[in-house]
């Protein structure tokens, strides 16, 4: 029985490589897959899911009208798996589509994104994936100035200040966020 899935971790800890680790694992076996990414993500090419470490794979772009669950059930071949990336830049209705492609095409979803934005509150793509996920499991990485695990991402400027205000989303790599532990979110060592 198809579930719906939400990996989530902070900036930089391998959710884009997990999915494209996943469906290399499935097209091994000659299973079909369908990648999404939302249609926000530009910092590569829009339309691609792309890893840090250089890893790149095209993929169907979201946008606001989107209906995932119609490009899924009518796409050409069945996918055995539906992968998603940046889930949270997704709408309430795009996770709800997600979450009837699972109960009714019998697919599994699994959903990659952010937790938490800048300010630590909740995007709202992956609070409804937190809401109707089967299955939810936090992708772990370091914090950027010390040892312990990172939870949250510290927005920076060019000269690496931290900001805690501005607008919710604003698209960004490395030289934007850092993943950080509370501790050196509020208080970093810069």
């Amino acid at each position: 029985m198809a579930q719906l899935f939400f990996k989530y971790g902070a900036m930089n800890s391998g959710k884009s490589i997990e999915i494209l680790k996943v469906a290399h694992n499935y097209e091994e076996q000659e299973k079909p897959v369908l990648i999404f990414t939302s249609g926000l993500d530009n910092r590569d090419e829009v339309g691609y899911v792309s890893s840090r470490i250089g890893f790149k794979r095209k993929a169907l772009p979201i946008f606001e009208e989107t209906n995932v669950f119609k490009v899924v059930e009518n796409y050409e071949q069945r996918p055995f798996c539906v992968l998603v990336d940046e889930v949270q830049f997704l709408n309430k209705e795009h996770v709800l589509q997600f979450a009837q492609i699972v109960d009714e095409l019998d697919i599994p979803v699994m959903g990659f994104g952010l937790k938490n934005d800048f300010q630590n509150e909740l995007f709202e793509g992956s609070k409804y994936f937190l809401l109707y996920a089967d299955k939810i499991e936090e992708m772990k990485t370091i914090c950027w100035f010390c040892a312990k695990k990172a939870i949250m991402n510290l927005r920076v400027d060019e000269n690496a200040n931290p900001i805690y205000t501005g607008e919710q989303i604003q698209i960004g790599g490395h030289d934007s966020y850092y993943p950080v532990c509370r501790k050196c979110h509020s208080n970093p060592p810069i």
